[in-house]
């Protein structure tokens, strides 16, 4: 994936040179010399990453910033110079990113925009794999699999039969992978009252695990955390 940099610096010299260090990464690059040149760019372009000085005229960097914040997500890495400690406080605060303080070493530059673009990526992947998961309806964990538009669970795709309290306790667990709940949390959650005796909760995550487990006694997806509470593992 090539990714799109937009460099916005009012100093001709320093934005060029930035641009250079920038496509000799393999990054397509794109040049403005203030913010509201910089926006322009940005609602022209599917820019993945920005680097903005912070002091600019017509457009300073923090209006810009808090413009692209309205409608955009993408890592934004300010230049500033040592006496705008304040601006850079506040630029953090409304929306960018990280910061890196001028004059500065080209590889630092250059570390801090791949680390940037890095946890973009997962950021996006994690939404796309959320966005699928919503759209599907399907939660799967190893070879268990439950779809909550069909309401069927599925283990080594074959077809189980739950109860409706057992359909609810599944589809809580794997909604979360991962995550603990007490029998307290489970009974509140889905019995929607005060849990005064959790002893049912027991009573069905024991069927429940006779139903999707190969070996009940010793499970691979749902889990008990001794004194905590239960789970569906992370397979």
């Amino acid at each position: 994936m090539e990714h799109t940099v937009l460099v916005v610096e009012d100093e001709k010299g320093i934005r060029e040179a930035i641009g250079i260090y920038m496509k000799n990464q393999g990054y397509h690059v794109i040049l403005a010399k203030n913010g509201k040149e910089g926006l322009e760019k940005i609602h022209e372009n599917d820019v993945h990453l920005a680097i903005v000085d912070i002091m600019m005229p017509v457009m300073d960097g923090i209006t810009m910033v808090m413009e692209v914040r309205k409608k955009y997500d993408f890592p934004i890495l300010f230049l500033s110079a040592k006496s705008e400690d304040m601006d850079k406080i506040f630029g953090l605060n409304i929306g960018a990113d990280d910061y890196i303080t001028k004059p500065f070493e080209s590889m630092e530059l250059i570390a801090r925009v791949r680390s940037q673009l890095r946890r973009y990526e997962q950021i996006l992947e994690l939404k796309n794999q959320n966005t699928s998961t919503k759209n599907t309806g399907k939660y799967i964990v190893g070879d268990l699999e439950l779809d909550t538009l069909t309401k069927q669970a599925k283990i080594q795709d074959k077809p189980i039969h739950l109860t409706p309290k057992e359909y609810q306790i599944l589809e809580l667990l794997i909604k979360h992978p991962g995550q603990v709940f007490s029998a307290s949390q489970i009974y509140e959650t889905i019995w929607k009252e005060e849990a005064i005796n959790t002893e049912t909760i027991m009573v069905h995550i024991r069927k429940l695990r006779e139903k999707i487990e190969v070996n009940p006694k010793k499970p691979v997806y749902l889990k008990v955390v001794w004194g905590i509470g239960y789970k569906i593992e992370k397979v």
